[in-house]
Protein backbone atom coordinates (compact mmCIF):
# COMPACT_ATOMS: atom_id res chain seq x y z
CA UNK A 1 0.00 0.00 0.00
CA UNK A 2 1.25 3.59 -0.69
CA UNK A 3 0.88 6.09 1.60
CA UNK A 4 0.75 9.36 0.16
CA UNK A 5 0.27 11.85 2.96
CA UNK A 6 3.00 14.93 3.19
CA UNK A 7 3.96 15.43 6.10
CA UNK A 8 4.47 19.02 7.82
CA UNK A 9 8.04 19.38 9.56
CA UNK A 10 8.34 19.58 13.15
CA UNK A 11 10.70 22.72 12.91
CA UNK A 12 7.80 24.17 11.01
CA UNK A 13 7.65 27.76 12.38
CA UNK A 14 4.89 30.80 11.73
CA UNK A 15 6.78 34.10 11.04
CA UNK A 16 5.08 37.43 11.48
CA UNK A 17 6.29 40.93 11.88
CA UNK A 18 8.76 39.85 15.48
CA UNK A 19 7.72 37.12 15.79
CA UNK A 20 8.82 33.75 15.23
CA UNK A 21 6.03 31.16 16.40
CA UNK A 22 6.73 27.18 16.98
CA UNK A 23 3.60 24.80 16.81
CA UNK A 24 2.62 21.60 18.89
CA UNK A 25 3.25 18.38 18.02
CA UNK A 26 0.47 17.71 15.48
CA UNK A 27 -0.62 14.13 13.63
CA UNK A 28 0.58 15.69 10.29
CA UNK A 29 4.54 16.06 11.37
CA UNK A 30 4.82 12.23 11.87
CA UNK A 31 5.92 10.70 9.06
CA UNK A 32 3.49 8.64 7.01
CA UNK A 33 5.58 5.52 6.43
CA UNK A 34 3.26 2.92 7.22
CA UNK A 35 -0.50 1.87 7.61
CA UNK A 36 0.22 1.86 11.46
CA UNK A 37 1.65 5.63 11.51
CA UNK A 38 -1.14 7.18 12.62
CA UNK A 39 -0.90 5.09 15.95
CA UNK A 40 2.80 6.58 16.98
CA UNK A 41 2.55 10.28 17.12
CA UNK A 42 5.76 10.21 19.33
CA UNK A 43 9.06 7.84 20.26
CA UNK A 44 8.05 6.34 23.78
CA UNK A 45 10.68 8.01 25.08
CA UNK A 46 12.02 10.65 27.11
CA UNK A 47 12.98 14.08 25.18
CA UNK A 48 13.13 16.78 27.78
CA UNK A 49 14.25 17.51 31.28
CA UNK A 50 13.75 20.70 33.72
CA UNK A 51 14.80 21.34 37.07
CA UNK A 52 13.25 23.33 39.97
CA UNK A 53 15.24 24.66 42.59
CA UNK A 54 13.95 25.77 46.11
CA UNK A 55 15.71 27.87 48.51
CA UNK A 56 16.92 26.86 52.39
CA UNK A 57 15.61 23.33 52.51
CA UNK A 58 12.86 22.07 53.95
CA UNK A 59 10.47 20.68 57.36
CA UNK A 60 11.32 17.05 57.12
CA UNK A 61 8.92 16.30 59.83
CA UNK A 62 6.18 17.38 57.48
CA UNK A 63 7.75 16.53 54.37
CA UNK A 64 9.12 12.51 54.46
CA UNK A 65 6.30 10.28 53.82
CA UNK A 66 5.96 7.30 56.51
CA UNK A 67 5.69 4.22 53.95
CA UNK A 68 7.67 3.25 50.42
CA UNK A 69 4.16 4.36 48.71
CA UNK A 70 2.53 7.78 48.84
CA UNK A 71 -0.78 6.29 49.50
CA UNK A 72 -0.63 9.09 52.47
CA UNK A 73 1.20 12.15 51.29
CA UNK A 74 2.55 14.41 54.68
CA UNK A 75 1.28 17.51 54.92
CA UNK A 76 3.98 19.30 52.89
CA UNK A 77 3.43 16.92 49.75
CA UNK A 78 -0.22 17.17 49.42
CA UNK A 79 -0.75 19.03 46.83
CA UNK A 80 0.43 16.30 44.54
CA UNK A 81 -2.19 14.08 45.46
CA UNK A 82 -3.95 14.38 41.77
CA UNK A 83 -0.11 13.66 40.32
CA UNK A 84 0.85 10.91 42.51
CA UNK A 85 1.23 8.26 40.13
CA UNK A 86 3.49 10.45 38.25
CA UNK A 87 5.51 11.31 41.19
CA UNK A 88 8.46 9.80 43.35
CA UNK A 89 9.97 11.17 46.38
CA UNK A 90 13.64 10.78 47.49
CA UNK A 91 15.07 10.92 50.71
CA UNK A 92 18.72 10.53 52.18
CA UNK A 93 20.82 12.01 49.15
CA UNK A 94 23.28 14.42 49.71
CA UNK A 95 25.85 16.70 48.03
CA UNK A 96 29.50 16.42 49.99
CA UNK A 97 30.98 18.83 48.03
CA UNK A 98 28.66 21.70 49.05
CA UNK A 99 29.92 21.54 52.61
CA UNK A 100 31.28 23.66 54.31
CA UNK A 101 27.42 24.44 54.50
CA UNK A 102 26.34 27.47 53.05
CA UNK A 103 23.50 29.03 51.07
CA UNK A 104 26.03 29.79 48.01
CA UNK A 105 27.16 26.12 47.83
CA UNK A 106 23.50 24.44 48.46
CA UNK A 107 22.76 26.70 45.26
CA UNK A 108 25.97 25.81 43.39
CA UNK A 109 26.27 22.37 43.94
CA UNK A 110 22.63 21.19 43.47
CA UNK A 111 23.15 20.73 39.83
CA UNK A 112 26.82 20.61 40.00
CA UNK A 113 27.56 18.19 42.58
CA UNK A 114 30.93 19.98 42.24
CA UNK A 115 33.17 21.94 45.47
CA UNK A 116 32.37 25.78 44.73
CA UNK A 117 35.65 27.59 44.62
CA UNK A 118 36.11 29.85 47.84
CA UNK A 119 36.64 33.29 46.56
CA UNK A 120 34.85 36.38 46.69
CA UNK A 121 36.60 37.72 43.42
CA UNK A 122 35.95 36.63 39.81
CA UNK A 123 38.21 34.17 39.81
CA UNK A 124 35.32 31.45 40.86
CA UNK A 125 35.01 28.13 39.78
CA UNK A 126 32.00 25.59 39.95
CA UNK A 127 31.11 22.64 37.61
CA UNK A 128 29.51 22.46 34.43
CA UNK A 129 25.46 21.64 35.66
CA UNK A 130 23.58 18.80 34.35
CA UNK A 131 20.88 20.96 32.57
CA UNK A 132 23.94 22.14 30.41
CA UNK A 133 25.50 18.68 29.53
CA UNK A 134 21.57 17.79 28.96
CA UNK A 135 21.34 20.34 26.31
CA UNK A 136 24.81 20.03 24.51
CA UNK A 137 22.83 16.33 23.45
CA UNK A 138 19.26 16.69 23.36
CA UNK A 139 19.26 20.76 23.03
CA UNK A 140 20.68 20.57 19.59
CA UNK A 141 18.34 21.49 16.38
CA UNK A 142 15.97 23.44 18.66
CA UNK A 143 15.19 27.09 18.90
CA UNK A 144 16.96 27.40 22.29
CA UNK A 145 19.41 24.72 23.78
CA UNK A 146 18.15 25.42 27.20
CA UNK A 147 15.88 27.95 28.97
CA UNK A 148 16.99 29.21 32.36
CA UNK A 149 13.97 31.48 34.34
CA UNK A 150 14.22 32.64 38.13
CA UNK A 151 11.72 34.22 40.26
CA UNK A 152 13.73 37.30 41.30
CA UNK A 153 16.32 39.77 40.74
CA UNK A 154 19.63 37.69 41.23
CA UNK A 155 22.07 40.63 40.71
CA UNK A 156 22.64 40.75 44.15
CA UNK A 157 26.16 42.04 45.40
CA UNK A 158 27.63 41.85 48.94
CA UNK A 159 24.76 40.30 50.54
CA UNK A 160 25.84 36.55 50.06
CA UNK A 161 27.80 34.11 52.38
CA UNK A 162 31.28 35.55 53.67
CA UNK A 163 33.52 33.70 51.25
CA UNK A 164 31.85 33.07 48.36
CA UNK A 165 30.81 35.06 45.64
CA UNK A 166 27.44 36.15 44.64
CA UNK A 167 27.97 34.64 41.61
CA UNK A 168 27.31 31.06 43.24
CA UNK A 169 23.95 32.09 44.89
CA UNK A 170 22.44 33.98 41.67
CA UNK A 171 23.12 31.39 39.43
CA UNK A 172 21.98 27.76 39.22
CA UNK A 173 23.14 26.70 35.65
CA UNK A 174 26.70 27.09 34.49
CA UNK A 175 27.67 26.05 31.12
CA UNK A 176 31.32 25.56 32.34
CA UNK A 177 33.03 25.64 35.60
CA UNK A 178 34.04 29.22 35.21
CA UNK A 179 30.48 30.57 33.10
CA UNK A 180 27.45 31.19 35.16
CA UNK A 181 24.21 31.41 32.54
CA UNK A 182 21.71 34.29 34.05
CA UNK A 183 18.11 33.61 34.58
CA UNK A 184 15.29 35.55 33.61
CA UNK A 185 12.55 36.28 35.97
CA UNK A 186 10.27 39.03 33.67
CA UNK A 187 7.79 36.80 32.11
CA UNK A 188 7.76 39.09 29.31
CA UNK A 189 11.21 39.00 28.67
CA UNK A 190 10.52 35.34 28.56
CA UNK A 191 7.87 35.07 26.73
CA UNK A 192 9.68 37.21 23.55
CA UNK A 193 12.65 35.10 24.32
CA UNK A 194 10.15 31.69 23.09
CA UNK A 195 7.79 33.65 20.55
CA UNK A 196 10.15 36.93 19.31
CA UNK A 197 12.04 37.17 16.43
CA UNK A 198 15.08 38.84 17.82
CA UNK A 199 16.03 42.53 17.41
CA UNK A 200 16.77 44.64 19.85
CA UNK A 201 14.55 45.16 22.68
CA UNK A 202 13.63 48.98 20.66
CA UNK A 203 12.93 46.72 17.59
CA UNK A 204 10.85 44.28 19.62
CA UNK A 205 8.99 47.09 21.60
CA UNK A 206 8.06 48.51 18.43
CA UNK A 207 6.92 45.25 16.51
CA UNK A 208 5.19 44.43 20.07
CA UNK A 209 3.55 48.28 19.94
CA UNK A 210 2.07 47.67 15.50
CA UNK A 211 0.27 44.75 17.47
CA UNK A 212 -2.64 43.72 19.50
CA UNK A 213 -1.43 40.52 20.27
CA UNK A 214 1.74 38.25 19.15
CA UNK A 215 -0.54 36.50 17.17
CA UNK A 216 -1.78 39.56 15.45
CA UNK A 217 1.36 38.76 13.26
CA UNK A 218 0.52 35.36 12.09
CA UNK A 219 -3.46 34.83 11.31
CA UNK A 220 -3.03 34.37 7.50
CA UNK A 221 -0.09 31.91 8.51
CA UNK A 222 -1.90 30.31 11.25
CA UNK A 223 -5.12 29.65 9.00
CA UNK A 224 -2.54 28.40 6.25
CA UNK A 225 -1.73 25.69 8.29
CA UNK A 226 -4.77 24.49 9.96
CA UNK A 227 -6.20 24.17 6.01
CA UNK A 228 -3.19 21.54 5.75
CA UNK A 229 -4.33 19.29 8.48
CA UNK A 230 -7.11 17.50 10.48
CA UNK A 231 -9.91 18.29 12.35
CA UNK A 232 -7.58 17.07 15.63
CA UNK A 233 -4.49 18.86 14.34
CA UNK A 234 -6.69 21.79 14.32
CA UNK A 235 -7.95 21.08 18.01
CA UNK A 236 -4.42 21.60 19.07
CA UNK A 237 -3.02 24.35 17.35
CA UNK A 238 -6.23 26.29 18.52
CA UNK A 239 -5.64 25.04 22.48
CA UNK A 240 -1.62 25.94 21.84
CA UNK A 241 -2.68 29.73 20.35
CA UNK A 242 -5.36 30.01 23.05
CA UNK A 243 -2.79 29.03 25.76
CA UNK A 244 -0.42 31.36 24.03
CA UNK A 245 -2.75 34.16 24.05
CA UNK A 246 -3.72 33.54 27.38
CA UNK A 247 -0.23 34.17 29.13
CA UNK A 248 0.26 36.89 26.79
CA UNK A 249 -2.80 38.58 28.26
CA UNK A 250 -1.91 37.91 31.69
CA UNK A 251 1.95 39.45 30.93
CA UNK A 252 -0.26 42.58 29.70
CA UNK A 253 -2.24 42.93 32.80
CA UNK A 254 0.93 42.82 35.29
CA UNK A 255 2.32 45.52 33.40
CA UNK A 256 -0.85 47.99 32.97
CA UNK A 257 -1.02 47.11 36.62
CA UNK A 258 2.95 48.23 36.95
CA UNK A 259 2.31 51.47 35.18
CA UNK A 260 -0.42 52.46 38.29
CA UNK A 261 1.94 51.56 40.73
CA UNK A 262 5.24 52.48 39.80
CA UNK A 263 7.38 52.04 43.21
CA UNK A 264 10.24 49.36 42.58
CA UNK A 265 10.44 45.82 44.39
CA UNK A 266 13.82 45.22 44.97
CA UNK A 267 13.48 41.44 44.95
CA UNK A 268 11.03 41.13 41.55
CA UNK A 269 11.38 42.86 38.40
CA UNK A 270 9.00 45.98 37.42
CA UNK A 271 5.82 44.51 35.32
CA UNK A 272 5.23 41.29 37.14
CA UNK A 273 2.19 40.24 38.95
CA UNK A 274 1.95 41.40 42.31
CA UNK A 275 1.02 38.02 43.81
CA UNK A 276 4.12 35.32 44.47
CA UNK A 277 2.10 32.83 43.33
CA UNK A 278 0.77 34.96 40.06
CA UNK A 279 4.25 35.37 38.90
CA UNK A 280 5.15 31.62 39.59
CA UNK A 281 2.64 30.59 37.48
CA UNK A 282 2.95 32.96 34.44
CA UNK A 283 6.86 31.21 34.72
CA UNK A 284 5.56 27.44 34.92
CA UNK A 285 3.39 27.96 32.25
CA UNK A 286 6.21 29.77 29.59
CA UNK A 287 7.83 26.40 30.41
CA UNK A 288 4.72 24.37 29.72
CA UNK A 289 4.51 26.56 26.05
CA UNK A 290 8.35 26.19 25.39
CA UNK A 291 8.03 22.44 25.42
CA UNK A 292 4.79 22.07 23.86
CA UNK A 293 6.52 23.80 20.58
CA UNK A 294 9.39 22.01 21.56
CA UNK A 295 11.14 25.35 21.59
CA UNK A 296 13.77 23.71 24.03
CA UNK A 297 13.88 20.70 25.88
CA UNK A 298 16.04 21.84 29.25
CA UNK A 299 14.86 24.28 31.82
CA UNK A 300 15.88 25.53 35.30
CA UNK A 301 13.69 27.55 37.23
CA UNK A 302 15.10 28.96 40.59
CA UNK A 303 11.49 29.60 42.22
CA UNK A 304 13.39 31.73 45.19
CA UNK A 305 16.83 32.65 45.99
CA UNK A 306 18.75 31.67 48.83
CA UNK A 307 18.78 33.71 51.80
CA UNK A 308 15.86 34.95 50.20
CA UNK A 309 13.66 37.40 52.39
CA UNK A 310 10.52 37.12 50.50
CA UNK A 311 7.09 36.73 52.57
CA UNK A 312 4.35 34.71 51.77
CA UNK A 313 0.96 36.57 52.69
CA UNK A 314 -0.82 34.61 50.48
CA UNK A 315 -0.72 31.46 52.68
CA UNK A 316 -0.70 33.82 56.22
CA UNK A 317 3.37 33.57 56.36
CA UNK A 318 4.19 37.53 57.07
CA UNK A 319 7.94 36.62 58.66
CA UNK A 320 10.76 36.80 56.01
CA UNK A 321 11.90 33.11 54.60
CA UNK A 322 15.23 32.80 55.89
CA UNK A 323 14.89 34.10 58.83
CA UNK A 324 12.20 31.72 59.51
CA UNK A 325 14.39 28.47 58.50
CA UNK A 326 16.84 29.49 61.22
CA UNK A 327 14.14 27.75 63.64
CA UNK A 328 15.91 26.12 66.55
CA UNK A 329 13.29 23.49 66.64
CA UNK A 330 10.72 26.12 67.62
CA UNK A 331 7.45 24.48 66.56
CA UNK A 332 6.21 27.68 64.98
CA UNK A 333 8.66 28.12 62.76
CA UNK A 334 8.94 24.63 61.85
CA UNK A 335 4.90 24.65 60.84
CA UNK A 336 5.64 28.37 58.77
CA UNK A 337 8.67 26.17 56.94
CA UNK A 338 6.50 23.15 56.48
CA UNK A 339 3.79 25.94 55.19
CA UNK A 340 6.24 27.53 52.79
CA UNK A 341 7.39 23.97 51.57
CA UNK A 342 3.55 22.70 50.59
CA UNK A 343 3.09 26.39 48.51
CA UNK A 344 5.83 25.86 46.31
CA UNK A 345 5.36 22.07 45.87
CA UNK A 346 1.34 22.97 45.55
CA UNK A 347 2.51 25.50 42.18
CA UNK A 348 4.81 22.62 40.81
CA UNK A 349 1.56 20.25 41.24
CA UNK A 350 -0.48 22.34 39.37
CA UNK A 351 2.24 22.80 36.66
CA UNK A 352 2.09 18.85 36.24
CA UNK A 353 -1.59 18.46 36.38
CA UNK A 354 -1.05 20.51 33.40
CA UNK A 355 1.45 18.82 31.49
CA UNK A 356 -0.88 15.70 32.31
CA UNK A 357 -3.82 17.11 30.27
CA UNK A 358 -1.89 18.05 27.18
CA UNK A 359 -1.81 15.14 25.11
CA UNK A 360 1.22 14.08 23.09
CA UNK A 361 1.69 11.16 20.76
CA UNK A 362 0.86 8.26 22.77
CA UNK A 363 0.62 10.04 25.88
CA UNK A 364 0.94 13.04 27.16
CA UNK A 365 3.25 16.07 27.61
CA UNK A 366 4.21 14.87 31.03
CA UNK A 367 5.09 11.14 30.15
CA UNK A 368 7.45 11.89 27.50
CA UNK A 369 9.84 14.31 30.16
CA UNK A 370 11.48 14.12 33.38
CA UNK A 371 11.48 16.76 35.83
CA UNK A 372 13.60 17.15 39.18
CA UNK A 373 12.39 19.65 41.67
CA UNK A 374 14.13 20.01 45.41
CA UNK A 375 17.08 21.80 47.43
CA UNK A 376 20.63 21.92 47.99
CA UNK A 377 20.41 22.02 51.56
CA UNK A 378 18.35 19.66 54.08
CA UNK A 379 18.14 21.41 57.45
CA UNK A 380 18.31 24.94 57.25
CA UNK A 381 18.68 25.48 60.57
CA UNK A 382 21.97 23.59 60.60
CA UNK A 383 22.88 24.97 56.88
CA UNK A 384 23.87 20.88 56.02
CA UNK A 385 23.56 19.16 52.81
CA UNK A 386 22.56 15.86 53.40
CA UNK A 387 18.71 14.16 53.24
CA UNK A 388 17.45 16.66 50.46
CA UNK A 389 13.93 17.10 49.97
CA UNK A 390 14.12 15.86 46.23
CA UNK A 391 11.25 15.17 44.01
CA UNK A 392 11.20 12.83 40.18
CA UNK A 393 7.82 13.71 38.42
CA UNK A 394 6.82 12.29 34.97
CA UNK A 395 8.66 9.57 32.79
CA UNK A 396 6.60 7.29 31.81
CA UNK A 397 7.40 6.85 28.33
CA UNK A 398 10.49 5.86 30.13
CA UNK A 399 8.72 3.54 32.49
CA UNK A 400 9.28 5.59 35.74
CA UNK A 401 7.68 3.75 38.15
CA UNK A 402 5.74 6.55 40.51
CA UNK A 403 4.00 6.44 43.03
CA UNK A 404 6.47 5.74 45.56
CA UNK A 405 8.83 6.94 48.40
CA UNK A 406 12.87 5.94 48.09
CA UNK A 407 14.30 6.08 50.58
CA UNK A 408 17.69 4.98 50.65
CA UNK A 409 19.41 3.02 53.52
CA UNK A 410 22.46 4.89 53.56
CA UNK A 411 23.33 8.73 51.97
CA UNK A 412 23.37 8.28 48.76
CA UNK A 413 24.89 11.19 46.15
CA UNK A 414 22.76 13.39 44.40
CA UNK A 415 25.15 13.20 41.72
CA UNK A 416 23.70 9.50 41.28
CA UNK A 417 20.50 10.54 40.76
CA UNK A 418 21.43 13.20 38.11
CA UNK A 419 23.27 10.62 36.64
CA UNK A 420 20.56 8.45 36.45
CA UNK A 421 18.24 11.31 34.70
CA UNK A 422 20.93 12.45 31.77
CA UNK A 423 20.87 8.56 30.60
CA UNK A 424 17.45 8.35 30.90
CA UNK A 425 16.88 11.17 28.60
CA UNK A 426 19.26 10.09 26.29
CA UNK A 427 22.92 11.45 27.65
CA UNK A 428 24.87 8.01 27.89
CA UNK A 429 27.47 8.95 30.65
CA UNK A 430 29.57 6.55 32.84
CA UNK A 431 29.75 8.91 36.30
CA UNK A 432 29.17 12.38 36.67
CA UNK A 433 30.93 14.54 40.07
CA UNK A 434 31.22 12.10 42.85
CA UNK A 435 28.28 9.49 41.36
CA UNK A 436 28.50 6.37 42.78
CA UNK A 437 26.08 4.34 40.42
CA UNK A 438 22.80 5.15 39.53
CA UNK A 439 19.13 5.11 41.14
CA UNK A 440 17.84 1.42 39.65
CA UNK A 441 14.53 1.41 41.04
CA UNK A 442 13.58 4.67 40.16
CA UNK A 443 12.12 2.97 36.71
CA UNK A 444 11.33 -0.49 35.38
CA UNK A 445 14.81 -2.90 35.46
CA UNK A 446 13.91 -4.01 31.69
CA UNK A 447 13.84 -0.42 30.52
CA UNK A 448 17.38 0.49 31.82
Amino acid sequence: MIIKKKCISRRTMLRGTGVALALPLLDAMIPALTATAATVAAPANLKRIGYIYIPMGFNPAKWIPENDTLDKLPFSLSPLEKVKKQVTVITNTDLKNAYPGSHATSNSAFLSAARAKRTESTDYFNGTTVDQIAARKIGQGVQLPSLELSMDILSTVGQCDNGYACVYQNNLSWSSPTQPLPSEAHPRLAFETLFGEGGTPEQRTAAREKRASLLDSVTLEIKRIKNRVGASDRGKIDGYLQSIREVERRIEMAESTAKDNPLPDLDRPVGVPAAYSDHARLMFDLQLLAFQGDITRVVSFQLAREASTRTYPEIGVSDPHHPVTHHGNNPEKLEKVAKINQFHVSLFAEFLGKMKEIPEGDGSLLDHSLYMYGSGMGDPDKHDHSNLPIIVAGGAAGKMRGGRHIRFKNPTPLSNLHLTLLNKVGVPLETFSDSTGTVEELFDPVNL
